[in-house]
């Protein structure tokens, strides 16, 4: 089995991979309190809730977005398996050119997106990644990666808006926007602000993405948006969950030799 591991800064998703297929995928919270020998014990727990043992792993590949917890968590995989494991950084091959100021600034999982993005197709695309932040990125006709934006996800803009306000009520993101635009009360006008706002903001920014890469440009994406956000978009989103974690594999078979 190839472990892959991917961390953000909410999630560490986790999953295995056999005869090119997904076995299993899981997540843990993202905590840069937690030593070495809890994210030992948290990944064992994982596994074994899978029915994987340790010794099933026959090499893995990190992705991280927390560098604050990249060694504690490759640390705590070497504490479980002895199996080769790599990270996604330069010198691993991707197959897809980085046309960026610093490639190195670009975080994992967005190429790894982009990689199991091309494999359904060729581009232009892009790809957005939903955690703490939404950030998209784009991939133009020559399979190269070109660039993007990153802006708050509303789960984080939600949580600092009622904290900064006095009477603002939490409300729940996958329940759908009021039918009307014109909320009655405070938690409708919140949701429609939320839904109906990220969407339309989403779907402003595809316009923009389309006027540079073509119209024929694809969006997929992964991640914690919800649902009813992406369906409140005009924008056709092609929503795969393990869009990253399959990335990490296709990289993983680019290097297994290397």
């Amino acid at each position: 089995m190839i472990l892959t591991v991917n961390i953000g800064n909410t999630h560490i998703t986790i999953a295995g991979y056999e005869h090119d297929a997904l076995q299993f995928s899981g997540r843990l919270h993202s905590d840069t309190a937690a030593t070495i020998d809890e994210y030992a014990m948290n990944l064992l727990n994982l596994l074994s809730l899978y029915r994987v043992e340790p010794e099933r792993i026959e090499g893995g590949i990190l992705g991280s977005v927390v560098p604050a917890l990249t060694g504690r968590v490759l640390a705590a995989l070497r504490m479980l398996s002895s199996a080769r494991i790599l990270t996604v950084g330069p010198g691993l091959k991707s197959g897809i050119k980085l046309r960026l100021d610093n490639p190195a600034q670009l975080g994992a999982e967005l190429l790894c997106g982009a990689v199991a993005a091309l494999a359904e197709g060729p581009g232009p695309l892009a790809v957005i990644s939903a955690d703490t932040a939404i950030s998209i990125m784009a991939v133009n006709e020559k399979q190269e990666l070109v660039g993007g934006v990153i802006m708050p996800g509303p789960q984080l803009s939600q949580a600092a808006l009622v904290q900064k306000t006095a009477q603002l009520p939490q409300i729940d993101l996958s329940a759908p926007a009021a039918p009307s635009i014109l909320g009655k009360n405070t938690a409708a006008c919140l949701q429609n602000g939320f839904v109906l706002g990220t969407a339309g903001l989403l779907d402003g920014l595809a316009e923009r993405f389309r006027a540079e890469l073509g119209p024929d440009l694809k969006f997929y994406a992964t991640g914690n948006l919800p649902r009813t956000i992406r369906e409140a978009c005009r924008t056709n989103i092609l929503y795969r969950e393990t869009l990253i974690t399959d990335g990490l594999y296709r990289i993983w078979l680019k290097n297994k030799k290397g």
